[in-house]
């Protein structure tokens, strides 16, 4: 167990102190090292987490509406690329869309799919709302 302790602290992986003699050192542990698969290598270093993406200005974001048919049986749906910021700003920009349009619709995978042939009135509705540069790509 000593050396185990050793071992951490020399990682830089958990600062043993008295707060953690008394949460306890199982906990202390299980706290700092979570989701960590075990390696051979000797090299391994542990990754903190990344930060969180911050979102860009309305004027600075570059999104492009466009209509897409691509595997989907005919059906048309609108989407909207090139949002960059967190997860969150993403998923209330789809919601305040698909409110605006009164259709369904997802969020994931930096693409906001809208159903139907939207494109002029969310063209619209992100330059009233300050994406000035939106552009929209095909005819």
């Amino acid at each position: 167990k000593q050396n185990l302790k050793k071992l951490l602290e020399k990682l830089n992986l958990v600062n043993f102190s008295k707060e953690t003699e008394l949460i306890g050192f199982r906990s202390a542990v299980k706290k700092k090292l979570t989701d960590i698969v075990y390696s051979t290598n000797p090299n391994y270093v542990f990754e903190e987490e990344k930060e969180e993406l911050i979102t860009l200005n309305c004027e600075h974001q570059e999104l492009k509406v466009l209509i897409d048919r691509k595997q989907r049986n005919g059906k048309s749906v609108t989407l909207v690329t090139g949002f960059v910021g967190n997860d969150e700003d993403f998923k209330k920009l789809a919601k305040e869309l698909k409110s605006k349009c009164g259709v369904g619709g997802s969020a994931k995978d930096g693409e906001i799919l809208i159903q139907g042939e939207f494109k002029e009135k969310i063209f619209d509705f992100l330059i009233r709302l300050g994406y000035l540069k939106t552009k929209k790509i095909g005819g």
